[in-house]
């Protein structure tokens, strides 16, 4: 009997998505699977819209809105697969994904071995979306892909993994008190009890970007940053765990200056924090730099207006992007007379 696997879906006023999100999962060429849907206090028609496809296959809880984690660990709870496949309730799977991955860990043979793949943005219409690689689109041992995720500012995202039970139980619940970069946190735990990890080329991801509202969205201003500099010193933590020579804590120190940026100019405490987990580390964090089309803002405004204007212009490109892709979505879905 071929392997059961388990596809979590936590979801959060997903209504105008999570119908495609399923079909997706559904649509997986891997004969044995089942869909866990936990909606998390959604005020729109999640719920309604997710019952739609209750079935043997398809179980719908619901709970009190406790956040993004809680939901995964209430899903994971629940599964009864010997591997997992996490699924944000706006993504989408491409139909060979898991037959792909799982047909390998079935040659291998080994519970301990993690597995990514290719992944993609898009807006509305996933065949326009664009598959890049990363530095992280390779097999690597766990201390070689996260010296290459912190000093090269990549990562792999969430519904690329596919996770066996064993490994599962080792890396422990997602952590709570995380509201942004729980998945980053996450599967950097996965990754430290994992024997490495195997690139899967032909399985796919398709990565909705959804706007402002979205869990990955980190604005300057908002409670997220608490939550990024705790992941950040995890981070540290994590591979100078498996590695702790000049080199990793050269990638650290990369790391903290990638992300500190956000930290300016409303959360100077954090960037006091950063400075110093930096000199602890044998470095120091530079001033963060904006792209030189904000110089002449910055001499005019200040650095802080400046970044201002910068994150607003960036968020208003987005979102005339994904207004322009939803109408042609329409435009192509449109009833034939």
């Amino acid at each position: 009997m071929k392997p059961l696997v388990s596809i979590l879906i936590p979801a959060c006023n997903a209504a105008p998505w999570i119908a495609e999100t399923i079909r997706s999962a559904l649509a997986q060429e891997w004969p044995r699977r089942e869909l866990i849907i936990v909606d998390d206090g959604s005020r729109d028609a999640t719920v309604a819209v997710a019952r739609q496809f209750a079935s043997r296959e398809v179980q719908v809880v619901t709970q009190e809105n406790q956040g993004a984690a809680a939901a995964r660990n209430k899903a994971c709870s629940l599964c009864q697969g010997d591997y997992l496949q996490w699924l944000d309730a706006d993504d989408l799977l491409g139909p060979e994904k898991i037959a792909r991955q799982m047909d390998l860990a079935e040659r291998l043979a080994d519970r301990r071995a993690l597995f990514s793949c290719s992944w993609a943005h898009f807006y509305w219409r996933p065949r326009q979306a664009r598959f890049v690689p990363t530095p992280l689109w390779e097999d690597l041992s766990p201390v070689e892909w996260l010296r290459r995720k912190m000093s090269r500012g990549c990562h792999m995202q969430t519904a690329t993994w596919l996770v066996s039970r064993e490994l599962t139980a080792a890396a422990g619940p997602w952590n709570t008190s995380l509201t942004f970069d729980d998945d980053g946190e996450y599967f950097c735990r996965v990754l430290l009890a994992s024997n490495g990890v195997r690139f899967v080329p032909a399985a796919k991801v398709y990565y909705r970007v959804s706007g402002s509202g979205q869990l990955s969205y980190l604005d300057p201003g908002n409670s997220k940053l608490d939550s990024l500099w705790l992941s950040l010193q995890l981070h540290v933590q994590y591979l100078r765990s498996l590695e702790d020579n000049e080199p990793s804590r050269e990638d650290c120190l990369k790391y903290l200056q990638i992300w500190s940026v956000f930290f300016y100019p409303d959360r100077m405490d954090l960037v006091g924090r950063a400075r110093a987990l930096a000199a602890q580390l044998g470095g120091r964090l530079a001033p963060p730099e904006l792209p030189w089309k904000y110089a002449w803002l910055q001499k005019l405004f200040g650095w802080g207006a400046a970044r201002r204007i910068q994150m607003k212009y960036n968020l208003q490109k987005l979102n005339f992007l994904r207004a322009s892709d939803a109408l042609l979505y329409r435009w192509e879905n449109r009833p034939k007379a």
